[in-house]
Formats: structure tokens, C-alpha cells, sequence
């Protein structure tokens, strides 16, 4: 915040004198001074009349107004109180030039200091004493506008401050789109509504809601089409529900309602008339196209005889809408016992064998994807990423198996691979490659592996790769579950010289309630704040505000998804210390040449393909990932 103010010989000063003559011989004596800016009025009135017609205050007139005077001037009063307002806010002081006898000198000036003169000057003062007196005034009047500006702009910059803290907070519970409560917001109240349903012996409902078509519009309609998209939904929703029932946004086209105090009957029939709305719902897009959105409900009943918590019955919601999507889209289902357990069963069925199988004949691979450092554009460093070969020798993402091996207590095993590999893999590099790091993504159960540290300490100690060579990548999740023991094995793995990422940081913006006090060494920040980050000014000023806070607390900060030049150069302006995405590089088994260059057609890659992974996509990732 800078501000200029001219010095005190730059400054607008205006004489008010009737006698021509007199006046001109005052303007002669100013500039001889040095003072450059000075005019000549014949009266006061005719300089408040002139301030009137062109709509300005005096300040923006005169800095200073010499006023002179005779001890016959019987309008020296008012005008002295004529100018005095300005005077007090510290816009233009009055000072008067007093063309009287010796004996009258006192009296005059008694009675324009009164009226709100800053100063009485006799006209007989000689030249240097005169400009010294007028220097003063200006220099107090300087330093007093100096003063009432720099409290305007602190105040400007306290109520610019205290709305982006009343935002912050609102984006703690509620959607930044949609304005509806979040998920965070949902649980709270569903832990809330499963006691009442205890004690006051109420009967529950909690509807989970999931777009039938809204991928298909945002893919071929764009996101700013999806986003009207899941705002008219939103509002659609919010008029069909009663006061004190809660609407909330838990994903990226996904919405949660939570009833309370209702009987099983209203519960189905609410969730038919909500389906029923939605389905017949036609989105408008460009070139009068319309789409029919549809959406498959799903229905938990909490009666106060269960036994659930509120976490139960999200997940129970979100396999009851599961089952609706699978029973042909646009339908109502409710939970039942027997729909989790024949799903259970047959993707267990499916998976565990070929887990099994793939640790037993190791068929899991490492990709890499090159990370980039923005200020002197060189990769130093990558994020290692889990494969598995299939059955069929295609090649099987972490969001596909990732959520068995958690189930069936197979996801120890794929993380101490995952450690093991990775040490093995900087052991063999070559030595100009060796100050190459990998980052490498744990499970949240990773933390609660007391064999995980002996192993890392024992591969370090084998392989003599430097400690500072590995980051670790923990979720917002992942570290919050269970945060005493998470952060304990982070200090212990941080003394053997690992460093640590929080991964999707700001995705709820619970990050900032602990990340003091966390100890990690870089932010990654979510892609669903980069990705449209070029075209959205609220991502814009949260990306930048979550980079200050993290340099703040001296950690570094990585951006994902970037895919184009244009979207690298604004996160580099912002201060972002690392850049990943598809513009920097795929994932890829070998590593590329530390001199980055631009990817040969990126950008037409970006236009013909579009986003990397989508929000959907890269939500279900992170729900069940591993390594990416």
C-alpha cells in the first residue's frame, strides 16, 4: 500500500484576494519561493461556487487557501467557518493574510483563529519569515492528509479482510457453487438427527441423490454448462423441501437430504416426488439443445432401534443409490442388508485372487509422473504411481483394487511393495540421476503399520539411498482419521530425513485447522481449485491465498493438473513452488531428461481431449487411492 502525497512547495495554493494588484504581488512572492502551483480568486464564494459547479470538494481545489484580510472585512468570519469543515478533516487549511494596522493586528486575529484559521499572518512579515510560516501549514497539512489517507486504506483493507474470513468460514460448511451445506456439514447434522432418533424415539431418512446425465453434459457442454447444471439443481431441491430439513452438495453431482421426524411411508414417497422432479427436468444448452438429467435416489431408514452412526448411514445411502444407478438409472432404491453383501461379495469374488495373484507374481508396476520445479523449470523430482496388470494383461488403475485390498486386509502388503520398490528403483538410477526424489503416495492405514518404519529404516540403510530423496504424500483424510498416531509416525519418519506432502490440500478446507501444527514440508494443492483455474476468480484468489499461508508457515507448494502453458505461468505469478499435470508430462515407466522442454503438441492434445482426469474421476481416485 503505497501513498503519495506531493511535498509541501507541490502543493495547490490559492490566493483570495479582491485587490488585483495586491494578489499579484503575493502569487510573485510564492513563486520566488518556489512554490509552483498557486492561483488567484477574487473571493470565497466565488471559489465555493467554482468547488459547487464542478462537483468536488475544496481539497481537490487547494491544499491551502490564503485569505486576505482587513479589520473592514466584516465576511472574514464566514469565511473562515466557510472553510474550517475542510480544515478539520484534514483537507484544506485556511490561513489569512492580515492587511491591517499594528494595533488592530490582535484583534483580527483573535477572531479568525476563532472562526477556523490556521494561522494569522501580517502582511508586513518579511519574505522568508512569510514562506516559512505557509511551509508549516503545508507540512502539517501533508502530514494530515498523509494520515487521513492511511486510515482510509486500512479501513479498506480490514473490510476487504473480514470478508474473505467471513468467506473462509463459510466455506467450512457450504458448497462454494451451490451455497447448499457440504459434507462435512451433512455429517454433523446426521450425527445430531441419529441421537434425537435415540432419545426422542424419531424415525430418520437420509436420500442420497446422484445425476443420472450430468457427466455427459459436462463433457460435451463444457464445466461452466455443468456448473449452471448443478446450480439449477440445487435450487430445485431447495424448493422441495420444508423448513429445517437439510439439502446438502457431498460431491461433484452428488446431494444428500436429510429428514427428521417422519414416517417410513413420506420418507419413499418424498424420494419418488424428488425423483419425479428431477425427471422431468429438461437442461437447456447452447444451440437449443436439451438434455433430460434424471436421478437415482437412494434411501437409508433410520429407525431408533439401529444400531448405526452417522457414518454408517452415509455409506448405506450411497450403496442404496449404487444399487438404483445398477437397476437402470432414474429410480428409487432403499437399503437393505442383503444389497451390501451381495455387492461385497461378488467385487471380493472378483478382485481379492487377483491382488493375491499380482503381489505373489508381482504384477504391480511403478509409473512415474515428472514433477516440476517453476522457477528454474527443471523436473526434480516424481510422483511414483501403482499399476496392476490384469488378468487379460490390461493395465488396472488404484481406484479398482485399492478399495478391496483395504477391505479384506490386503492394503499393508501393497504399501510395504510400494516402499520397497521405490528405494530399489533410486538405488538404480544412474549417477546423474542421482538427485532425482520420488514422492510416493500411502494408504491411510499406512500410518497404523508398525512394520512400515523398521522396513523404510532397514531399505534406507541397504540401498544407502539418501532419506531426503522420499517424500511421502498423506491425504487431508488420511491424516485427520486418526491424527495422533498419523502424526507421530510423520515425526518419526521426518527424524529418519523423509519429507512429507499433504495431498488435495483445501479440498474441505479443514486443512487450515491443523496444518500448523502438522508436520509436513509441502502442500499439494487440490486439482478441482486448479483446474479451471484460468477462468474462475474465486480458484484464483483461494489458490493464491492457500500458497501465502503455506509459504507463511514455511512449507513449499505443489499444483496438480496442470495441462496447459497458460495455466503454468499464472501458478508460477501466484509463487507456486512445483507444477504437475499432463502440459509437464504423462505418467510413463522411464523418466524423462531433467531439462524440461514443453510437450510436443500439448495443446492440442488439451483441446482435442480436455481435462486429464475429471472431477468425478479424480473425486473416486481420491476416495480409494493409493498412488494416485
Amino acid at each position: 500500500m503505497t501513498i503519495r502525497i506531493p511535498e509541501p512547495r507541490l502543493m495547490r495554493v490559492c490566493i483570495v484576494d479582491g485587490n488585483a494588484s495586491h494578489a499579484a504581488a503575493l502569487h510573485a512572492q510564492l513563486s520566488d519561493q518556489g512554490y509552483q502551483s498557486v492561483s488567484i480568486v477574487g473571493s470565497v464564494r466565488t471559489l465555493l461556487e467554482h468547488a459547487r459547479q464542478r462537483q468536488l470538494p475544496i481539497e481537490e481545489l487547494a491544499d491551502l487557501v490564503l485569505v486576505a484580510a482587513t479589520d473592514a472585512d466584516n465576511g472574514l468570519s464566514e469565511a473562515c467557518r466557510a472553510l474550517s469543515h475542510a480544515t478539520q478533516a484534514g483537507g484544506t487549511a485556511a490561513v489569512v493574510v492580515a492587511r491591517c494596522e499594528a494595533d488592530s493586528y490582535q484583534r483580527l486575529a483573535d477572531c479568525c483563529l476563532a472562526t477556523g484559521a490556521v494561522d494569522v499572518i501580517p502582511a508586513t512579515e518579511s519574505a522568508n519569515t512569510f514562506s516559512r510560516r505557509i511551509g508549516l501549514v503545508l507540512s502539517l497539512q501533508r502530514e494530515r492528509r498523509f494520515r487521513r489517507l492511511r486510515e482510509e486504506a486500512l479501513e479498506t483493507e480490514l473490510a476487504e479482510r473480514k470478508v474473505m474470513e467471513a468467506r473462509l468460514k463459510h466455506l467450512v460448511d457450504h458448497d462454494d457453487l451451490t451455497g447448499l451445506p457440504n459434507r462435512r456439514r451433512l455429517e454433523q447434522a446426521l450425527e445430531l438427527a441419529v441421537i434425537r432418533s435415540r432419545n426422542f424415539h424419531r424415525t430418520n431418512a437420509l436420500l442420497y441423490l446422484d445425476l443420472d446425465q450430468f457427466k455427459v453434459i459436462n463433457d460435451s457442454e463444457g464445466h461452466v454448462a455443468g456448473d449452471r447444471l448443478l446450480t439449477d439443481v440445487a435450487n430445485k431441491l431447495r424448493g422441495c423441501v420444508k423448513p429445517g430439513e437439510l439439502v446438502a452438495r457431498i460431491g461433484s453431482d452428488e446431494f444428500a437430504i436429510l429428514l427428521e421426524h417422519i414416517t417410513e411411508a413420506y420418507a419413499l414417497e418424498f424420494a419418488e416426488s424428488v425423483r419425479s422432479l428431477l425427471g422431468d427436468y429438461q437442461f437447456g444448452a447452447s444451440g437449443g439443445l436439451r438434455y433430460h438429467v434424471g436421478v437415482s435416489v437412494g434411501v437409508v431408514i433410520n429407525v431408533p432401534d439401529d444400531e448405526v452412526g452417522a457414518s454408517e448411514l452415509l455409506a448405506r445411502a450411497d450403496q442404496a443409490c449404487y444399487m438404483a444407478k445398477n437397476q437402470g438409472r432414474n429410480t428409487v432404491h432403499r437399503f437393505s442388508a442383503d444389497d451390501q453383501v451381495m455387492h461385497t461379495l461378488r467385487s471380493d469374488a472378483l478382485w481379492v485372487p487377483q491382488i493375491r495373484e499380482a503381489l505373489a507374481d508381482d504384477k504391480f508396476f511403478l509409473v512415474f509422473q515428472p514433477v516440476m520445479h517453476l522457477p528454474t523449470r527443471r523436473v526434480t523430482h516424481y510422483e511414483a504411481l501403482i499399476r496392476m496388470h490384469g488378468e487379460n494383461g490390461e493395465v488396472l488403475t488404484p481406484a479398482e483394487f485399492i478399495p478391496v485390498a483395504e477391505r479384506m486386509g490386503l492394503i499393508h502388503q501393497i504399501d510395504l511393495w510400494v516402499v520397497e520398490h521405490i528405494l530399489d528403483y533410486l538405488a538404480s538410477l544412474p549417477a546423474h540421476l542421482s538427485n532425482i526424489s520420488m514422492s510416493v503416495n500411502l494408504s491411510g492405514h499406512a500410518f497404523q503399520d508398525s512394520s512400515l518404519l523398521p522396513l523404510i529404516k532397514q531399505k534406507l540403510d541397504m540401498t544407502w539411498v539418501s532419506a531426503s530423496r522420499v517424500t511421502f504424500e498423506i491425504t487431508e483424510t488420511a491424516a485427520i482419521t486418526n491424527f495422533a498416531e498419523t502424526r507421530k509416525m510423520v515425526a518419526r519418519l521426518r527424524a529418519l530425513g523423509c519429507r512429507f506432502a499433504l495431498d488435495d490440500f483445501g479440498a474441505g478446507f479443514s486443512s487450515f485447522s491443523y496444518i500448523k501444527n502438522f508436520p509436513v514440508d509441502m502442500l499439494k494443492i487440490d486439482g478441482s481449485f486448479v483446474a479451471n483455474l484460468i477462468n474462475d476468480q474465486t480458484d484464483q484468489l483461494l489458490v493464491k491465498s492457500m500458497t501465502e499461508v503455506a509459504h507463511s508457515l514455511g512449507k513449499k507448494v505443489i499444483a496438480e493438473y496442470v495441462e496447459h502453458a497458460e495455466l503454468m505461468e499464472q501458478l508460477a505469478g501466484f509463487g507456486v513452488d512445483y507444477v504437475q499435470g499432463y502440459y509437464i508430462g504423462h505418467p510413463q515407466q522411464t523418466l524423462i531428461d531433467s531439462d524440461w522442454r514443453a510437450p510436443q503438441g500439448a495443446g492440442v492434445e488439451r483441446s482435442a481431449a480436455g481435462s486429464s482426469t475429471s472431477q468425478a474421476e479424480g473425486r473416486a481416485v481420491r476416495e480409494a487411492k493409493l498412488q494416485n
